[in-house]
């Protein structure tokens, strides 16, 4: 096995594959979907659906898969992971890449999040809707990598699936330290954080996770969430929502039965998991 690295999707992703040709199969994936769902490339498919006013538009297939895997993410995570709040993070501020996201020297007015509904490749929207695929977009690409056999392991920014049953992943806390030790196996493990993408805003700061519920930026005593579940995708939902749910989070990771654990940082540094997770001290 080889150990292959380049960037994709705004971050740094590791590849464990038997070939170098195999790293390139995984390269060329990941561009192929960046160039489909990214936000940022306004030659993107993604970034024409954005700017098409029609609130019905038919998909290429590749978005058309993704935006239905969003769509089963959406309802299993009771909306808290729902791609059409791309309107509410770019009132926020971050509406270009995070390089380039710069300070606002105020709170923005509310921008409502779209609605819409996906059947086959037909995409429905209401007026306005943007669609922001970030996180589900790497996740779903780090599945069909693994899932297709280009490579043994894939982690894209802390999005990780593993075809490798002897796999142990070390969970860093926001602050770099080693957190947990996870015995993740077989699976798909993610990190989220409002640690990382933040910025400020007025007198206050922002981050790119925005509750759907208050479209604000997340607060709150958890600063860093960690799921692992059967693939990359569906632990990428489980991590955000369990972040956004704070103090409520782990209760309701132990009630999904598609999600095999969880654990969460609080920003004095506690740790806390859910008792079926995997885990040994750091």
């Amino acid at each position: 096995m080889i150990e292959g690295r380049f960037r994709a999707m705004g971050t740094q992703v590791v590849v464990v594959a038997p070939r170098p040709d195999s790293v390139d199969a995984v390269f060329a994936r990941f561009v192929e979907v960046e160039s489909t769902c990214s936000r940022f490339l306004p030659d993107s498919e993604l970034s024409r659906v954005n700017k098409d006013s029609a609130t019905s538009i038919i998909l290429l297939p590749l978005l058309a898969e993704i935006m239905a895997c969003a769509d089963d993410l959406r309802h299993r995570t009771e909306g808290l992971v729902d791609p059409a709040m791309g309107g509410p993070v770019e009132a926020w501020g971050y509406d270009r890449t995070f390089a380039e996201v710069t300070d606002l020297p105020t709170s923005p007015i509310p921008v409502p999040k779209g609605h819409w509904e996906i059947q086959g490749a037909d995409l429905h929207r209401t007026p306005g809707t943007r669609i922001d695929l970030g996180g589900i977009a790497k996740g779903w690409t780090c599945d069909r990598a693994v899932e297709r056999t280009e490579a043994l392991v894939v982690n894209a920014g802390g999005d990780l699936r593993s075809a490798d049953p002897g796999l142990t992943v070390t969970v860093e806390d926001p602050w770099g330290n080693a957190a947990a030790e996870v015995d993740l196996g077989l699976g798909g493990l993610a990190t989220s954080t409002i640690a990382h993408r933040a910025w400020k805003v007025g007198s206050g700061w922002a981050n790119h996770l925005i509750d759907p519920r208050t479209l604000r930026p997340a607060e709150g005593p958890v600063v860093s969430a960690t799921a692992v579940a059967t693939t990359a995708v569906e632990a990428e939902a489980a991590a955000k929502a369990v972040l956004l749910l704070g103090e409520e989070g782990l209760g309701w990771a132990s009630r999904q039965p598609w999600i095999r654990g969880a654990l969460v940082v609080w920003r004095d540094g506690r740790v806390f998991a859910t008792t079926g997770l995997r885990v040994r001290a750091a």
